[in-house]
């Protein structure tokens, strides 16, 4: 073998149609191991993170070294699970560094039983389905298999680790409306395909990419992907039996601080002033180590109840799982200082009524608050509201308002604004 090797090829057939976006089998996990153990752009990349001297002077002696740690810490992984069990063990790390406390509420309603299709907001690229799967480990619960666009996967040693991982492929390169249909059907396939035939439960976000202003949304057109399938085999099947058939339950993540809030900032403000925003090359990749290593304070994770009733449209869908995600996201005091720093300057947000327990920060302590202030110091003055209105978007939105940076106050749409209370 090569040292820089390739993922071989899948191929759809009647037998494995989705070969091609699936998690990878337990039988396939030696192969992929022995690939990942080969990828030069793999070593290379742990080699500058871990062995930056030794790398610019002995490349290869750096290569070698990496290839040892990778069969080291690999020994003993079997299968899926023995390999998920190895990652469990960097959560449990990661949660102990970067968090100050990790919840979880609402597992005890869930049957372990039946499998679930978890609808969560998405507010990073990695976490929100690893705290997930980490909540699931440590209650003794098969982890869920993960929705993650084929955007993120720009090496073959990133594609190999996520499949490993039981995270299946979302097409969102495909080009033109009829490879774009074909690509959703065969993705709504294997979702049902997944929750009916394997009974094997599925995480996926409720929007397509990060909630960047800190406003939670469920997208119909998810709804709609989500059904395709059972409505195809059956086109006289109700709406409201392929919505049963997949038992949805919305989950709410809550992060106390965010540790990509600059750069979601950078990126509100690049698209206000100028009307888009250019990723540099790598950024998601950037991005999901940004998330893993930074502090983000208190994490709180609420699972909702699964959704029953007789829904007529994808927008009853879509109303059902706001109002539970924003009913559930737990509010913090870096949520309620930054509404009180963006009032400051605008008497609307002051003189709103349904905002004045929110903008009463008596309960919030000095340490909470000089943790807050320190943040918020780091932040250029150029993009502090940017960066202030990611926290404190979550408490208009639950009470049904929306701000621009214009200080225009309006009355959010019902996407938003009726969910909680209706």
């Amino acid at each position: 073998m090569t040292d820089t090797a390739t993922p071989k090829p899948a191929t759809t057939s009647e037998q494995d149609p989705f070969a091609d976006i699936r998690p990878y089998h337990d039988d396939e996990v030696a192969e992929v191991l022995v690939r990942l153990e080969q990828d030069r752009e793999l070593l290379d990349t742990l080699t500058r993170f871990r062995l930056p001297g030794l790398t610019q002077r002995f490349p290869w002696l750096a290569r070698q070294i990496a290839r040892l740690a990778i069969k080291r810490e690999m020994i003993g992984v079997k299968d899926v699970a023995s390999f998920q069990s190895r990652i469990a063990v960097y959560m449990a790390r990661m949660i102990h560094t970067t968090t100050t406390s990790f919840e979880t509420v609402g597992l005890e309603r869930l049957s372990p039983d039946t499998p679930y299709l978890f609808l969560s907001n998405h507010r990073d690229i990695s976490l929100d389905p690893a705290f997930v799967n980490y909540a699931l480990y440590r209650h003794g619960r098969d982890t869920v298999r993960i929705a993650i666009g084929d955007n993120l996967l720009q090496k073959p040693f990133v594609t190999d680790l996520m499949r490993l991982n039981k995270s299946f492929i979302v097409p969102r390169s495909a080009k033109g409306k009829r490879a774009m249909l074909a690509a959703y059907q065969s993705l709504s396939g294997y979702i049902r395909h997944s929750l009916t035939h394997d009974q094997h439960s599925i995480w996926l976000a409720q929007r397509e990419g990060r909630a960047k202003d800190g406003r939670d949304g469920t997208e119909s057109a998810i709804i709609k992907m989500l059904t395709m399938a059972a409505r195809t085999a059956d086109k006289t099947r109700p709406f409201s039996e392929a919505v049963s058939e997949l038992n949805i339950v919305p989950v709410s993540i809550s992060y106390e601080f965010d540790p990509c809030d600059l750069q979601k900032a950078r990126e509100l403000a690049a698209v206000a002033n100028e009307g888009r925003y250019e990723k540099v090359q790598y950024e998601d990749i950037k991005s999901i180590a940004a998330g893993i290593s930074g502090h983000k304070g208190r994490v709180k994770l609420v699972f909702g109840e699964p959704l029953k009733g007789d829904f007529e449209t994808p927008e009853d869908v879509v109303k059902e799982v706001d109002r539970q995600v924003l009913a559930y996201y737990t509010l913090y005091p870096s949520h309620q200082l930054a509404l009180e720093k963006l009032a400051a300057s605008r008497p609307q947000l002051r003189e709103e009524p349904r905002l004045a327990s929110a903008l009463d920060v008596s309960t919030i302590s000095g340490a909470e608050r000089a943790t807050f202030e320190n943040r918020l110091a780091e932040v250029p003055a150029e993009l502090k509201d940017w960066w202030l209105v990611q926290y404190a978007n979550p408490i208009l939105n639950r009470e049904g308002l929306s701000i621009d940076l214009d200080e225009k106050l309006d009355a959010a749409e019902a996407t938003d604004g009726e969910k909680v209370a209706q």
